[in-house]
């Protein structure tokens, strides 16, 4: 017995990096899988296929509204009901404030904040018909304290934490749970292209003098997502080594 056996669980962005560790721990714990990403990485639907349940994956645009329309009706009808929600989606465009441009803003706002009110808008209704549901942003430690040269992606995920909030106020209710994971300095391809000095200063921030890894992510999405946190909404969980404490 897994911990979402019969749950259909819905990440955005879950072709690599977080997204899919924590689509890999979902399955593993029983979980069928519908993903998107703005392209497949078919490496990830053969691993998670390889658990024995039903994986489906969606190419779109989490940012563009229309689509995620869309592609919410095509998971209903591919899978008949949605339990979880991971609104995973992010990207980075980092540079000093009074550097940045527009269009550096906008895409981070798009597709970190924009995409989670896209789904969540599309999700909503149909966990509301089924009273339960349990929904996960994916901010960030820096979305609680800002962090320089980082003032667009800063903003989406304290945007993602107040979002949650207000979801899980409101559909509260309708027995719909909302809350934010909030990871620190998290081993992946994103940190991998950060300078070795700047890796090394990081890691002297955190007192578990390590950065942390996606699994370590999907095992706290793993607890927002099942029965074990059934009293648990509104929340913003750290994952952060004691970074940010």
């Amino acid at each position: 017995m897994g911990l979402l056996d019969s749950k259909v669980a819905l990440i955005t962005g879950a072709s690599k990096g977080i997204g899919k560790a924590i689509a890999m721990k979902f399955a593993e714990q029983g979980a069928d899988i519908a993903f998107t990403d703005i392209a497949i990485n078919e490496d990830t639907v053969r691993e998670l296929e390889a658990f024995g349940h039903k994986v489906r994956a969606y190419s779109s645009n989490a940012a563009d509204f229309s689509q995620t329309q869309d592609v919410v009706a095509r998971i209903l009808e591919d899978f008949g009901h949605i339990d979880i929600l991971v609104n995973n989606a992010g990207i980075t465009r980092d540079t000093l404030l009074m550097r940045m441009d527009e269009s550096q803003w906008d895409a981070v706002i798009n597709v970190n904040l924009k995409s989670a009110f896209n789904f969540t808008h599309a999700v909503v209704p149909l966990m509301a018909k089924q009273r339960c549901g349990s929904i996960i942003n994916m901010s960030s430690v820096v979305g609680k304290h800002g962090n320089a040269g980082q003032a667009n992606y800063s903003a989406s995920k304290a945007g993602l934490i107040a979002l949650a909030q207000t979801t899980a106020k409101e559909m509260g209710p309708r027995g719909i749970r909302a809350n934010c994971i909030a990871p620190g300095f998290i081993i992946s391809d994103m940190t991998a292209a950060l300078p070795d000095d700047v890796r090394e200063a990081w890691v002297k921030t955190i007192p578990l003098r390590r950065g942390g890894t996606p699994e370590e992510v999907a095992k706290v999405a793993l607890f927002l997502a099942s029965d074990l946190s059934s009293y648990v909404s509104g929340q913003v969980i750290n994952c952060c080594g004691a970074m940010d404490c």
